[in-house]
């Protein structure tokens, strides 16, 4: 006869569970692609041939929504020649785009985080097909825009970071005793053993070894192993840094499986930032870097665990990995999509 009473009770408790951290994802709608983080802050932007001109739609931690539009040459290199002014020469559907309310412009951008202009700006050009520039480069594709759109309302509000990986991104400062010179050459030695043991296609004049301290006990050995037209790939250990020696390979698995790809990530490219404690890769999609994968991590005492993780799956030539969108962090005081 309590069977309804304890059936409702726990229907009230899981309806309390909220999780700390929401699914990262990263999505394309036709020419517009989404990404929304752990702390569900999502950047949308349209994708493809743009000619430099590009729109971000971004929805920050309370809910609110901005709107970015810039002219850049991107990473082609290109110099924009001079122009009239940007807000002046946009067009919708080959007539003027005239925007009313509070805007932010410069010669090459426009920005606006105002509710009322950004509803206004969003229902004026929400039947359109293109934004394009009067007497210069630039198209600015709004297929997929509404489908981008509808998907980030759906998504839940932003979610507070209080997670033990969250905490990790707040370590206090990087402070380890330095390898001496005895550690350093043990660890080399150490390395090249590895590399006569290791089944690695790269020739030995294009390996290189580097040992860095991670913690009083342990040191970190990194030894390049595969090398592609614009990665390399690398091997690495935590090592004793006293006798007798034991190592342990490295292994990077992520908290959040990303959009069409393993847990697992590859060490490429991978540069140790000793004055931070940072372990940093870098997978390039094309030569260029406008695209690909960007991590960095942090050494806690047993194993690196991740601290930011940003994705480019676009090669569009519009930015390098320092802009790419984020899918993970763990610094609640760094939550943006984009540095």
């Amino acid at each position: 006869m309590f069977y309804p009473f304890k059936l409702l009770l726990l229907c009230c408790l899981l309806c309390c569970v909220v999780p700390a951290q929401a699914d990262p994802a990263q999505r394309s709608f036709a020419d517009w692609q989404v990404t929304c983080n752990n702390l569900n802050l999502c950047l949308a932007r349209n994708t493809g041939q743009h000619q430099g001109l590009v729109m971000t739609l971004e929805r920050g931690e309370k809910g609110d929504i901005g709107v970015g539009l810039r002219r850049e040459a991107g990473l082609q290199r290109s110099v924009l020649a001079p122009q009239s002014h940007f807000m002046s020469r946009l067009e919708l559907d080959g007539e003027p785009l005239v925007l009313a309310g509070k805007w932010h412009s410069s010669e090459h951008m426009l920005f606006t985080d105002d509710a009322a202009t950004v509803d206004a700006f969003l229902h004026t050009i929400g039947e359109g097909e293109v934004i394009t520039l009067k007497q210069g480069p630039g198209k600015l594709s709004l297929k997929g825009f509404n489908a981008a759109l509808a998907y980030i309302n759906a998504r839940p509000r932003h979610t507070a970071a209080s997670t033990p990986e969250a905490a990790a991104g707040v370590k206090q400062a990087y402070s380890v005793p330095p390898l001496s010179s005895q550690e350093r050459s043990a660890l080399l030695d150490y390395a090249a053993w590895r590399m006569n043991t290791s089944r690695c296609s790269l020739s030995p004049m294009r390996q290189s070894v580097r040992a860095y301290a991670l913690s009083n006990t342990t040191a970190l050995v990194l030894v390049n192993c595969e090398a592609g037209a614009w990665n390399i790939v690398d091997l690495a250990w935590f090592v004793s840094r006293s006798e007798p020696v034991t190592a342990t390979p490295v292994q990077l698995v992520l908290p959040f499986q990303p959009p069409g790809h393993g847990r697992r990530l590859e060490l490429m490219n991978s540069v140790f930032d000793e004055q931070t404690g940072e372990l940093r890769t870098l997978k390039k999609n094309r030569g260029i870097g406008d695209c690909g994968v960007a991590t960095r991590w942090r050494f806690d005492g047993q194993q690196f665990r991740l601290i930011r993780y940003a994705a480019e799956p676009a090669c569009d030539g519009w930015h390098g990995p320092v802009g790419w969108p984020v899918l993970w962090i763990n610094h609640p005081l760094s939550a943006t999509l984009a540095p």
